[in-house]
């Protein structure tokens, strides 16, 4: 991203020593960021409404009002629908409800943490640049899908489909392995999140696997019996079963994959 292009961050905080410790490690990442700041609800709808603000940091308990109002009052604006929403707290017990009523992007826990913060918003920003940079081309109805699940911390998350690279199931935990992280989800089958996804890429390697065939890079024969699956820029590995593997392997033919 070019500095003449601004990227404008609204901070909604109303202890103004917070919001000066957020603003100055926002700051010191990029030259070309803009921050709004406002210490309630009220202030910060007068700077939504009469600016475009392209990410909000909210304080989930502000002293007037709650944050989780105003970040609904923001999902009714229409050009601000699917912006990125990150709630600050101390508060864990309120981030499930904000997850589910207003689709927020993450939360911040404070006191603040300077490579946590920089690092998600830094995340942000490239990946909508990347998206402002590239080509426009239609939308795949199946990339914009999601799977809402409840993770083992009680939080309810949305995952896109289309950032799954892999699961496998430990015990009664199912671990979600996607391009933003690894989620961990309680008393889960894979039948029954298989079911849930139900998506035609994302298939069945394992008794314990599915994999997501567009990630795939090599598939390593380990024995007579079992392979085991490497991914594009991901650490983590999947198993491929007997029983599975020719189905798996008919789909790998249809794309550029190495079989060792």
């Amino acid at each position: 991203m070019g500095c003449d292009i601004v990227y404008s961050i609204i901070l909604v905080e109303d202890d103004i020593m917070q919001r000066e410790i957020l603003k100055k490690m926002i700051l010191q990442m990029h030259e070309f960021i803009k921050i709004y700041e406002a210490d309630s609800e009220k202030s910060a709808l007068d700077i939504i409404e009469n600016n475009d603000v392209d990410m909000f940091l909210i304080d989930i308990s502000l002293k007037e009002s709650s944050g989780l109002d105003l970040a609904m009052n923001i999902r009714k604006i229409p050009k601000y629908e699917f912006r990125q929403i990150i709630f600050l707290t101390t508060h864990m017990e309120y981030i499930t409800q904000a997850f589910k009523q207003t689709h927020c992007y993450d939360y911040i826990l404070k006191p603040y943490d300077k490579d946590e913060v920089q690092t998600m918003i830094n995340k942000i920003i490239l990946n909508e640049t990347n998206k402002l940079n590239s080509k426009p081309k239609e939308v795949n109805v199946e990339d914009t899908k999601e799977v809402v699940v409840t993770l083992k911390s009680g939080v309810f998350l949305g995952i896109k489909i289309k950032d799954i690279i892999f699961i496998e199931v430990k015990g009664k935990n199912c671990e979600i392995n996607t391009t933003n992280g690894m989620y961990v989800v309680n008393n889960t089958t894979l039948k029954k999140m298989m079911k849930l996804i139900n998506c035609e890429y994302i298939i069945q390697s394992h008794r314990s696997y599915a994999i997501n065939k567009k990630y795939i890079s090599v598939i390593e024969k380990q024995d007579f019996k079992l392979s085991k699956v490497y991914f594009n820029n991901y650490e983590g590995t999947a198993l491929l079963g007997y029983k599975f593997k020719d189905d798996v392997i008919s789909e790998f033919k249809k794309g550029k994959v190495i079989i060792c």
